[in-house]
């Protein structure tokens, strides 16, 4: 709730039924970057520039919020309707501090060597490790540290070999190597210049990082999306057959917080409260258990 930019999945609200705990969120149209990979295999090095600096701003401003978010991957990245990256899911995000971070959060290919380890670290240099993740599996297809074996991964992750294809820039290998070092301390993005760092390096020597912020640089790639509650860039998956129990809840929470939603004076709660009223009206159609749809 506390963090609003441009490239993070905007919240609205919470509340609960027998069964669930639901979020409500920004609805966003372009469909999941997994997606995109999965089918392309890999990227270009432009477009998987496109894609990276932007993550790179995103980090740069969660860490300047004083959080870490501890979980990149595709499938946590969406498009917008103008191309552009959107980042949801913050189940693992957590506030910077000085400590021991012993929590596996991340699925096990991006898990940072420091966490597998156990050793000190304010959790940034996992970011800037996820990001250099990230950048291989577009430029590759594949991360760079994988074994059906979660436990080989980890092993491979410690190990820090890294196996690039001699058919990247030189720049790339270079920036991905700077942040898939093993020792935190000496990867890029760790030292007290933060995301500067990143934004500095060599490769990103063509990147317009004003104009990117303001969203003028040409997407990568545009989905196609004919209207604001188009769901076809989103993959079907099927119901999940199994059902949580039940729980006691107290229908007044759910009617007090959803009119609390719609009566918010926060800009960026607007576009939630037309689709909210029904609910206000009628919460016992809430707790039916059924998805809600925007």
């Amino acid at each position: 709730r506390s963090l609003h930019h441009p490239s993070i999945v905007k919240f609205a609200g919470t509340f609960v039924d027998s069964r669930y705990h639901y979020l409500i969120l920004e609805y966003v149209p372009g469909g999941e970057f997994y997606s995109i990979l999965r089918n392309r295999g890999r990227l270009e090095e432009k477009d998987a520039k496109f894609y990276a600096a932007q993550v790179t701003l995103m980090f740069e401003y969660i860490h300047s919020q004083g959080f870490i978010y501890r979980d990149l991957k595709p499938e946590n990245l969406l498009l917008d309707k103008n191309g552009y990256l959107k980042l949801t899911d913050f189940g693992s995000a957590k506030k910077i501090e000085k400590a021991v971070h012993q929590t596996l959060c991340s699925t096990p290919e991006y898990i940072a060597p420091e966490v597998l380890l156990m050793k000190e670290h304010d959790g940034k240099g996992i970011d800037w490790w996820t990001l250099g993740i990230f950048v291989y599996e577009m430029l590759v297809g594949q991360p760079p540290f994988f074994d059906e074996d979660p436990g080989i991964c980890y092993q491979l992750i410690i190990s820090g070999k890294l196996s690039i294809p001699i058919d990247l820039g030189e720049d790339a290998k270079k920036f991905v190597k700077k942040l898939l070092i093993v020792d935190n301390v000496k990867r890029m993005g760790c030292s007290p210049t933060g995301a500067k760092a990143c934004k500095k390096h060599r490769w990103f020597s063509d990147v317009d990082w004003e104009e990117l912020t303001h969203r003028k640089v040409p997407a990568a790639i545009s989905p196609s999306v004919t209207a604001e509650d188009d769901t076809t860039n989103f993959d079907v998956y099927p119901e999940s057959l199994e059902e949580p129990p039940e729980v006691e809840y107290d229908d007044e929470i759910i009617r007090e917080t959803i009119q609390g939603i719609q009566r918010s004076d926060d800009d960026h709660l607007p576009e939630f409260r037309e689709s909210l009223a029904c609910f206000a009206e009628a919460p016992e159609d809430i707790v039916t258990g059924d998805s809600i749809k925007f």
